[in-house]
């Protein structure tokens, strides 16, 4: 790599090519050899974050098209679409998504392909396969697999580790399990079981530095926040719903309503009646703003068309009176939304 720009060391250039948005890369790439290896190198990556370049992206996943994922630019309202996932698995769903140091990982997870004939399951229940995607070099790996397969798990960022615990195993079993993962190493270990598991989906939040494990169905949360001193037991009377996480407080949709929920106590944010007859879709946070994302409309007992949907509505929570809006809906992705996590590159 030398006069990547001319008439400036390359330390400086890069630090110049680092401003340039995440979606134009691709066209960065075009200018020659020595910008493409620039734009796909661990460099530049760093430099984003030195220079304050780093963009926060959110990257979901549909039932439709299978193994798709597609990140948004909340700044430039734009959709961009990933290489398809190379999992062997079709129609790879009930997985963990998270980000850790610039990377999505997709863990677990098992098939929700169902044979046309018979109706049954078509593969795996549960498996321990884990993926990387690299958005600097713009294409999948293979990593670590968990020490054990499950499905419909809680998993969480702690410190640049990913925590899983909980869920389904190959033989739909609930499990207590619960294991660690360092991208660095690219290796798992154990860590302390929960203490409690449950014949139900688990998911799990950070808040606070800490990771809380939530069964539907439960009042209790299993919270972690030394793997050391492992998992303690608390009662918030948290309402169950979709679930979404703004600037570290915990925002809850149940009845037709937006909660905020303040330890045990909560109050109503907004309205959110338009979304009762919306089923499948993720909620998600990022920056000032909460996403309600996808998902399908119908059945009902007038109606048993689905319609999926690929909208996008955006409630801003951080201003003093929380407003909706709309943005670009997905241009590929379209339904019940399998995952969805927020990145930072």
């Amino acid at each position: 790599m030398s006069e990547l720009i001319e008439g400036l060391p390359d330390a400086v250039a890069i630090r110049c090519i680092a401003r340039v948005p995440f979606y134009l890369h691709p066209k960065l790439e075009l200018v020659s050899r020595s910008w493409r290896a620039v734009v796909r190198s661990s460099e530049l990556y760093k430099a984003r974050q030195e220079v304050c370049s780093a963009e926060d992206l959110l990257c979901v996943c549909a039932f439709d098209p299978e193994n798709l994922w597609q990140l948004y630019d909340p700044h430039r309202d734009l959709w961009i679409t990933l290489p398809v996932l190379p999992s062997k698995i079709r129609h790879l769903a009930h997985f963990g998504v998270v980000s850790s140091a610039g990377k999505l990982f997709v863990l677990g997870g098992g098939s929700d392909a169902v044979d046309p004939l018979t109706g049954d399951q078509d593969g795996s229940f549960a498996t321990n396969e884990v993926w990387s995607y690299d958005p600097v070099l713009r294409q999948w790996a293979a990593c670590a697999s968990m020490l054990v397969p499950r499905s419909m798990f809680a998993c969480g960022t702690l410190n640049g580790k990913i925590v899983v615990a909980g869920g389904f195993t190959s033989c739909r079993k609930s499990i207590s399990q619960a294991e660690m993962y360092d991208p660095e190493k690219d290796v798992w270990i154990p860590i302390p079981d929960l203490h409690r598991t449950h014949n139900s989906t688990c998911s799990g939040v950070v808040i606070g530095g800490k990771l809380h494990v939530l069964h539907r169905g439960l009042s209790t949360v299993q919270v972690l926040d030394n793997v050391g001193s492992g998992w303690t037991v608390e009662d918030y009377g948290w309402l169950q719903g979709p679930m979404a996480v703004v600037h570290d407080a915990l925002y809850v949709m149940s009845h037709g309503l937006i909660f905020k929920q303040e330890g045990k106590t909560r109050k109503v944010v907004v309205s959110a009646s338009e979304f009762r007859k919306r089923i499948g879709f993720a909620m998600m946070g990022l920056g000032d703003d909460m996403y309600v994302i996808g998902g399908v409309i119908g059945p009902d007992r007038w109606n048993w068309d689905i319609k999926p949907l690929s909208d996008v509505d955006i409630l801003t929570v951080g201003g003093d009176r929380p407003t909706w809006r709309q943005a670009t809906p997905m241009t590929r992705c379209r339904g019940t939304i399998l995952g969805c996590t927020q990145l930072r590159i």
